[in-house]
């Protein structure tokens, strides 16, 4: 029996995705291997549009659960694959449908701004979906208008959308355990080792430590912003997949990641031969029923819109 080298299972997948009319989508905190065969690599805003916009009849997505289920939301007639289909999200699993099915019943006036980190059986009950690319941008849009809002279900960059637009929400109690482990005083020390390096973060983190930043953006307006700065070191504050892209693109700079705890377990889950056997095999299908997809599907629109 052969074993199945990296190089075999990238021919392989690249011929199934043109017999079957397939496409691969990846999260930048995928492992290299995967983001490398990847037919396009982004953070949820960038990966959702594509979804939306693909031609492809088979959408690989390698991610986490609620990734593969926008994908599907945005795509109800494609078959939407999740090579691990355990892969999910904490942040995402601290909002539960029966919790915000009550918010909703009790503040059915609120404006619900709901994190692109939540399952579909939430998104429902949402007015708009945000990711950390526009979230800033819609819930101010939406702040004129004068009503009461909930952000959930990150907590974090509530907070900090919050004290950047100076405004009030509610906020739903979740948070992502990567994001929310980060303490100032490993910037502190990550300073005193790199004192040549800017710091640069994710929303998710503590407001604290988004203070002590000097650049703010989601994961691909992490990227941009190194790529265009003309420093040439850089203390990384968000997952540790994301350098892979930034060293690709910038070879001759720095980076350094804030610490060995910004791994994402859920999102590593993912290998190169999972996603090999699920393009393979066509499994692990992503399926939401009609009257969820239907209600669903409107955030994410009005997210797209507004984008």
């Amino acid at each position: 029996m052969s074993v199945l080298t990296k190089e075999k299972m990238y021919e392989d997948i690249n011929r199934w995705k043109k017999e079957k009319n397939a496409i691969i989508l990846a999260h930048y905190y995928q492992d290299g291997d995967i983001q490398d065969i990847a037919d396009y690599v982004g953070d949820s805003l960038a990966l959702a549009q594509k979804a939306s916009k693909t031609d492809a009849k088979i959408i690989v997505f390698c991610g986490v659960h609620f990734m593969a289920e926008t994908a599907k939301l945005l795509s109800p007639e494609k078959k939407v694959l999740l090579p691990v289909m355990e892969a999910g999200c904490v942040m995402a699993d601290m909002m539960d449908e029966a919790a915000i099915k009550k918010y909703r019943e009790e503040n059915p006036d609120t404006i619900i701004l709901m994190y692109v980190n939540s399952t579909a059986a939430c998104k429902q009950y949402a007015d708009v979906c945000v990711t950390s690319s526009n979230a800033l941008k819609i819930i101010d849009h939406y702040s004129k208008l004068g009503k009461k809002m909930l952000y959930g279900p990150d907590k974090n960059l509530g907070a900090y959308a919050m004290e950047k637009s100076n405004i009030q929400m509610d906020l739903w109690h979740g948070f992502c355990g990567i994001h929310n482990g980060m303490q100032p005083k490993d910037v502190i020390l990550a300073k005193e080792k790199y004192p040549n390096a800017e710091f640069v973060c994710h929303p998710e983190c503590n407001l604290n430590v988004l203070k002590m930043a000097n650049y703010i953006g989601s994961t691909k307006q992490l990227i941009e912003y190194v790529t265009k700065s003309d420093k040439k070191e850089f203390i990384i504050g968000t997952e540790i997949g994301v350098i892979h892209e930034m060293q690709k693109r910038n070879p001759d700079k720095k980076f350094y990641i804030l610490s060995d705890r910004l791994r994402c377990f859920e999102m590593k889950l993912t290998r190169l031969e999972d996603l090999y056997n699920c393009l393979k095999d066509e499994t692990n299908e992503i399926n939401i029923s009609e009257e969820v997809s239907k209600k669903a599907v409107k955030c994410v629109n009005k997210m797209l819109e507004l984008s």
